[in-house]
């Protein structure tokens, strides 16, 4: 049976899996066996529960064209979704709460599964909205201008790796063991992350195996396109091109020409590679919320939100630092003519 490996500590339950699942595999022994709720079975029919690859269908656009207005861009779109976005937040924060002070959690339960369906919807417009503008100009979403140069840095593909979800349910799973161990050992049930079971470890696990797998899948076709920029058909062109300058005659319309041709085939593997990065991203995201109960769900939703927005916001102050501001990366403060301001 399951034993408890006492040279453990809370410091050491997020370095690794490992950790993680000899703790709550003594956790289980100790809470009650009906941790996972039966709710749980009503949130898999309401998300797609079919397994993802790399090589599925991308994410399905909608029927509309993308607006043609500088007023309709997609930076518009992105501020009004991260205002919605905010609005969910503050939703799944007092759903949290009123489920750890309401005795009936199946009701409860019921009321979560719909604000995690609807927050879900929204993750699924971002993405389709998404689709429709890299259909117009993919390159431009390799380095989107509505996002901040620190959020630039973490980027993969035009987005977040999916594995950084896996990775956030690791990190917040061991700030919550470590809040409440003392009532895990107790036998007190959480009913947030720190109630994951062994079985919910396990699935985790498989997933985040899965989604590296498909990630490399993806990492090494983007290379393969990006070594492209240095083949045959492109140095031919740059050299004939040149030539023709340095002659001091144009280009010529059949050069340019050649040149849009040849440049069309990149971006649309290019954008290709977009939509399959950002169907993983979304299905990553539905895989997580499949393995939780609702209300760790709501947990895990919480933690998203918060961790983007506040990068955002770092990322824009960090922007619009001007004159007598400077930044340290490794301290993360900023200093206004030598005085702290804020630290994260």
């Amino acid at each position: 049976m399951f034993r408890f490996n006492s040279s453990c500590t809370p410091s050491q339950f997020s370095a690794t899996c490992t950790f993680y699942k000899s703790l709550f595999s003594t956790v289980v022994i100790i809470i009650t066996s009906n941790i996972l709720h039966k709710s749980k079975h009503s949130l898999y029919m309401m998300l797609d529960t079919t397994p993802f690859m790399a090589d599925e269908e991308p994410i399905a656009s909608s029927s509309n064209p993308p607006p043609t207005s500088s007023s309709e861009s997609f930076n518009t779109f992105f501020e009004n979704w991260l205002r919605e976005q905010n609005s969910h937040l503050e939703e799944l924060v007092t759903a949290a709460n009123n489920h750890n002070h309401n005795h009936n959690n199946n009701e409860n339960d019921s009321a979560l599964l719909q604000l995690i369906e609807k927050v879900v919807r929204q993750y699924e417009q971002y993405y389709r909205t998404k689709s429709d503008w890299e259909k117009r100009d993919a390159i431009a979403m390799y380095a989107p201008s509505w996002l901040s140069n620190l959020e630039d840095a973490f980027l993969w593909i035009g987005g977040w790796r999916p594995t950084l979800a896996i990775h956030l349910l690791y990190s917040i799973l061991g700030i919550q063991v470590d809040a409440k161990l003392h009532d895990l050992i107790r036998g007190i049930t959480t009913g947030d992350l720190s109630d994951l079971a062994s079985k919910q470890m396990e699935k985790i696990d498989e997933l985040h195996r899965k989604i590296i797998h498909e990630e490399r899948v993806l990492t090494e076709k983007l290379a393969k396109v990006q070594e492209t920029a240095a083949d045959r058909s492109m140095v031919e062109l740059s050299i004939a091109v040149s030539e023709m300058m340095r002659n001091g005659g144009g280009d010529g319309g059949e050069s340019e020409e050649r040149v849009q041709e040849v440049l069309e085939v990149k971006c649309g593997e290019m954008e290709e590679l977009l939509h399959m990065a950002d169907h993983l991203r979304l299905e990553t995201l539905k895989a997580v919320i499949e393995i939780l109960t609702p209300i760790q769900a709501v947990y895990f939703l919480i933690a998203k939100a918060e961790l983007y927005l506040r990068l955002h916001e770092w990322g824009k102050k960090r922007g619009t630092i001007g004159k007598g501001v400077s930044w340290s990366c490794m301290s993360g403060c900023v200093r206004v003519e030598g005085n702290l301001v804020f630290k994260f």
